[in-house]
């Protein structure tokens, strides 16, 4: 019994003290501690603005090395892929047959400049000169007699018939003249037509041999520029050149060497603009395919005739030396050039824009440390970074890590962050 009575008393006070605990308050949360962000200035500089684009590595000059004459290939006198001179041998054809066909035009020549010469000595017309002064004698003869016999005839001193034979031999006398006068004729122009005919067979002569010597001339194979050789494609000891120039090999230019590549309309405008205000373009810088600069310039060469109606760009070329031949056609990179430069622009690093409802929105930390939204207008793209043309103001800090753990006025802890420089990592 004392046992139970002892219990009552104990659950009594237990009930007793129990309002007066949950009576009692808790102390209030204990507010978060600002985060921590990183920081970057808004920077004021000179910024150029480039054109940049896709560019692929153009020789000025190519030519294929074909085989002009058909023959056997006897030779190949040159390392693939290096490079050759003007005038190089590069292949042989044999000769032989050319050389036959050389020696037999230059024969036909000697027989046709013989007949030329025969035909100007002219021996035909002298004989027909000859004739005709014989033939003049006998009428200057028969004229005389006809002359001496008439006045005797008249006075019967000499027989009627003496007189009568005189006329028919001045008669006979006159058609010879005109004969052979008629066989001078004649034989000048026949010997005319000998030397024109024979002056005719000797110049064919001369373009037989002529043709004869480049058909030779052909079997020896030279490169007709410097530059660089690919590989043989055809293996010697084949026949080439029957019925087709066979293809052997091609030799390209390397130095100096073309970069074509592509710009819009609008780049080609600014470009034109920028070339017309310095009176010549900015010059053009090539990166690589392994990422690293070409250590050459570039020269702007020529553009397109017309801009493509399907795509509204156009292909712009420049040349760069290639003094070691490092590069070569069909290579790839990526070419830029300045074509304006912004005095004064404000540049923020491009990590520290993000993009909200179809607008671009940065996070500056102000002079008290709360956090502002911004709304900005950004121009060109530069390096890391983005010139801001409206929206932040130059020596303005904006945060570039930790945007997602802030929210506008909020208090922050700004930690300053690598002072990227404009066009760093471009």
């Amino acid at each position: 019994m004392d046992v139970l009575a002892r219990t009552t008393r104990t659950g009594a006070i237990l009930l007793m003290l129990l309002p007066a605990a949950c009576a009692k308050k808790e102390p209030p949360p204990v507010a978060p501690p600002p985060p921590g962000v990183v920081v970057a200035p808004a920077v004021q500089e000179d910024v150029p603005v480039y054109i940049e684009s896709v560019a692929q590595t153009v020789a000025e000059d190519t030519v294929d090395i074909r085989a002009r004459v058909a023959g056997v290939l006897m030779t190949q006198q040159f390392e693939e892929g290096k490079r050759v001179t003007k005038g190089t041998v590069l292949f042989t054809i044999d000769p032989q047959e050319y050389e036959a066909a050389l020696l037999a035009a230059k024969a036909r020549l000697a027989k046709a400049e013989a007949d030329l010469k025969l035909a100007k000595e002219q021996v035909t017309v002298r004989a027909a000169e000859a004739a005709v002064e014989q033939a003049t004698a006998k009428l200057r003869k028969a004229t005389e007699d006809v002359n001496r016999l008439t006045p005797l005839a008249a006075a019967d001193a000499v027989p009627e018939q003496d007189l009568d034979t005189a006329k028919a031999a001045l008669d006979v006398a006159k058609a010879d003249l005109d004969a052979a006068q008629a066989n001078l004729v004649n034989a000048k122009l026949m010997e005319e037509v000998g030397v024109l005919v024979t002056t005719a067979a000797v110049e064919g002569a001369k373009a037989d041999v002529a043709q004869a010597e480049l058909d030779l001339s052909y079997c020896t194979i030279t490169s007709p520029i410097d530059g660089l050789v690919g590989r043989g494609l055809v293996s010697t000891g084949n026949l080439v050149g029957r019925g087709e120039s066979t293809l052997l090999a091609t030799v390209s230019t390397v130095d100096p060497i073309r970069a074509s590549f592509t710009i819009s309309e609008q780049e080609y405008l600014r470009l034109g603009k920028a070339g017309k205000e310095k009176g010549d373009p900015a010059p053009f810088h090539l990166t690589l395919a392994d990422g690293t600069a070409y250590p050459h310039e570039g020269k702007f060469i020529v553009a397109e005739r017309e801009v493509d109606i399907r795509t509204g760009t156009l292909v712009v070329e420049a040349r760069f030396p290639n003094p070691d031949g490092l590069l070569r056609p069909g290579q790839f990179g990526r070419v830029k050039v300045v074509v304006e430069t912004i005095k004064g622009a404000v540049v923020v690093p491009m990590r520290a824009v993000m993009e909200q409802q179809s607008s671009r929105i940065v996070y500056v930390v102000k002079e008290d440390k709360t956090v502002e939204m911004r709304a900005v207008k950004l121009g060109e793209r530069f390096g890391d970074g983005v010139v801001v043309r409206d929206g932040v103001k130059a020596g303005e800090r904006v945060i570039v890590e930790g945007m997602m753990k802030t929210r506008p006025g909020q208090p922050v802890v700004p930690a300053e962050g690598k002072a990227e420089k404009p066009g760093e990592g471009s």
